[in-house]
């Protein structure tokens, strides 16, 4: 048994590396491309320039992206007779959701390097606090994620649901407002999807929750949206990985 969970998890590894590459490149691709053009001397935000501002939105979305697709996996593990193994092992549901976090986290923190490493050497500026307190709260935030994708995963029992849950970040940033600033009725829609809280969060050392619009969040806003989704997601992918375990 040991030698099987060992050839599955290097060949799952091997997979996510892979496709690493490209949840890695493309956030960092954006950041060069409406990031790095951005005047840094002319365009100042809170504690820094406009530049730190889209790079920490774009090492949020890939860190999000990469957690995800390492929570959707359940899905593949789930046809490879994963949750039987499981359900022979005194390991909880709880412990098996953070284990998977866990793991998410740390291949998360590979988007957040290359996109800060970029951002700092093609002129983005801000304060060491929000430079060190930015880059934790999109690593530690992006736990989130890897949960809904865990989620997403058990619901669905194809290989598609990683790309389904990966895929899904896509729209989840675009409504809330990690790509472009948004205002008014869209901007109150969009403080209540999963990740707005994130996003608001992370870039909160530098704009101390001041917006593109002129308006201003509490700290308590993105606080809240994070841990209500957590809370969603955390509480639905215990269920369904109960409901396998008791189906086996």
């Amino acid at each position: 048994m040991n030698a099987t969970f060992t050839l599955l998890e290097m060949r799952r590894i091997t997979r996510d590396w892979t496709g690493m590459f490209f949840t890695a490149v493309l956030p960092a691709f954006f950041f060069l491309v409406f990031g790095a053009t951005v005047d840094a001397k002319g365009e100042s935000i809170g504690n820094g320039n406009v530049a730190m501002y889209v790079m920490i939105s774009m090492a949020a979305y890939g860190a999000v992206t990469a957690t995800t697709s390492i929570g959707g996996n359940a899905a593949v593990e789930r046809q490879q007779g994963w949750g039987r193994q499981l359900g022979l092992t005194p390991l909880a549901d709880s412990s098996y959701i953070a284990m998977k976090a866990l793991i998410a986290m740390t291949v998360a923190a590979v988007p957040i390097l290359l996109t800060f490493t970029l951002g700092a050497a093609t002129g983005a500026r801000g304060s060491g606090q929000a430079w060190a307190l930015s880059a934790l709260l999109c690593l530690v935030g992006s736990s989130v994620f890897a949960v809904y994708g865990l989620l997403v995963g058990t619901a669905f029992r194809s290989e598609a649901a990683v790309g389904a849950a990966s895929g899904s970040m896509v729209i989840f940033a675009f409504l809330g407002n990690l790509f472009i600033p948004l205002s008014g009725a869209i901007l109150t829609f969009a403080k209540f999807t999963p990740l707005y809280g994130y996003a608001a969060l992370a870039r909160y050392p530098l704009t101390e929750g001041y917006l593109a619009d002129g308006s201003h969040d509490p700290l308590w806003v993105p606080v809240l949206n994070v841990v209500a989704w957590l809370t969603i997601f955390g509480t639905l992918a215990v269920l369904l990985v109960r409901r396998g375990r008791e189906r086996q």
